[in-house]
């Protein structure tokens, strides 16, 4: 896969600079070298070509922001403000990155992708937990949503940024579909490795190991739990996007979105392409943010030859042209596309044939996402497959595609965090004690009470 020119460390600085506008950054943490004797490193990575281990007094983000051991771009604009994480968890951290030549990661001035943290707490409860990055972004996202939280409880910790990130993604590819190919390879990589140095540090392997995420990462574990079931105990997604080779995926939506941005489609056009009816208020939103970006960007990634004009995020410098949506994108027609482009999509696609204990969770109101054409499909292939068993499915009513964008609508939206750590506890008892979860249903959004720490699944 070949290196990237510049343009890719400008793209994300503009789109970093416009996330840090949600960022808190707080006193650095304290971190200490950790290593045996002779001054080599007691724990390695198998398979990585760097790594650095550090000793902290606390690995959460309230002592580590600030420092290189996270980064508040990768995780700002995430969360709902007023949510509250644990912290003080000492214990050990290794970054690290496994072997890939392409440079869009420019974290810890490496310039190089397949970068991974793993955290291994002093109090360990005997698990791991694994994620990847969400969006296009790198591999401390997941930190205030995830990490502090998890690490708390004493399970160890793993993240990567999938490979490949930033807004030109697309381009660390050789064939079309190489580069989402290159997340689900590279999230397998490092459960692999992170099991091993689990067994190296607390002398044991990990009893449980349990795939997570949000968004892309959510996807990661839909596939993960499909194709390497034997690497895991089950697994919680929160609003993983669905690719099958003949739809729906987001090829088939999104250009309807992009037309009526615009000004080629109306709203009975967005209802029928799957958005929800109640959800317009954060059309302009998504229109400013998402839209536009993310259809040009996968459409370059699975179809390059559409609008050779127009390749995706490369073709624009300011933030404002990065984010804009490519005029041909309004019309383009998925069904229509040659075969080869729908190849592309069949190398990443879902079947539903999950192989372990599953949780799903999604917004009522996703205006990325549009439920009805992404879990609700996703729900029908596992009940076709035969799974039902495995899964349970929570459709959580007013929940959107971010949290934070609760902060702006209090009266119409509810963060879907608390429902997803409510539903992480219900996976692990469920694959721990054999505890039924509730049965799969809409969450009613609560009408009084603090909405963005506390959540339940009925």
């Amino acid at each position: 896969m070949r290196p990237c020119d510049p343009g890719p460390s400008r793209r994300r600085t503009l789109l970093s600079a416009a996330l840090l506008a949600t960022a808190v950054v707080t006193p650095a943490g304290a971190a200490r070298a950790a290593t045996g004797s002779g001054g080599r490193p007691r724990l390695t990575v198998p398979g990585a070509e760097r790594q650095l281990i550090s000793r902290h007094d606390d690995l959460t983000t309230s002592a580590l922001t600030g420092t290189p051991y996270t980064d508040a771009t990768d995780w700002a604009g995430l969360a709902a403000s007023g949510t509250r994480n644990p912290s003080g968890v000492p214990g050990v951290q290794i970054d690290g990155c496994f072997p890939d030549s392409s440079r869009l990661n420019t974290l810890h001035g490496w310039n190089h992708d397949a970068q991974f943290v793993i955290r291994l707490p002093e109090h360990w409860n005997g698990a791991l937990v694994v994620t990847g990055a969400p969006g296009v972004r790198r591999q401390y996202a997941m930190d205030t949503l995830v990490s502090d939280w998890v690490l708390a409880q004493g399970y160890a910790f793993a993240a990567t940024d999938k490979g490949n990130s930033g807004p030109d993604f697309y381009t660390d590819t050789d064939l079309p579909g190489d580069a989402l190919v290159e997340w689900n390879r590279r999230t397998t990589q490092l459960t692999r490795a992170a099991r091993e140095v689990v067994a190296q540090h607390y002398g044991r392997a990990p009893r449980r190991t349990y795939m997570t995420g949000i968004s892309n990462s959510g996807y990661l574990t839909r596939w993960q739990l499909e194709n390497h079931p034997e690497l895991y105990d089950g697994g919680v997604d929160w609003e993983g996007p669905l690719w099958r080779p003949d739809g729906p995926n987001l090829l088939t939506f999104l250009p309807t979105a992009v037309a009526r941005q615009l000004g080629r489609a109306d709203d009975e056009d967005m209802y029928a392409a799957g958005f929800a009816r109640g959800s317009e208020f954060l059309w302009p939103y998504h229109e400013k943010v998402y839209w536009g970006l993310t259809q040009k960007t996968y459409r370059a990634a699975f179809d390059p030859g559409y609008d050779p004009a127009c390749p995706g995020a490369s073709a624009g410098t300011t933030l404002g042209e990065i984010l804009a949506p490519c005029p041909s994108d309004a019309a383009y027609d998925y069904a229509a596309r040659p075969r080869p482009v729908h190849d592309a999509v069949a190398r990443i696609s879902l079947t539903g044939r999950i192989g372990k204990p599953l949780i799903t969770l999604h917004g009522t109101l996703d205006a990325l996402l549009p439920i009805t054409v992404q879990s609700d499909v996703y729900a029908q292939m596992i009940a076709e497959q035969g799974r039902s068993a495995l899964h349970r499915y929570y459709r959580i009513e007013g929940g959107t595609h971010v949290d934070s964008l609760y902060d702006t609508y209090p009266d119409r939206l509810r963060p879907i965090l608390p429902c997803y750590r409510a539903a992480f506890g219900a996976l692990t008892a469920w694959v721990e004690r054999g505890q039924e979860p509730p049965v799969s249903g809409t969450v009613p959004r609560p009408t009084s009470g603090d909405l963005v720490n506390t959540g339940s699944l009925t």
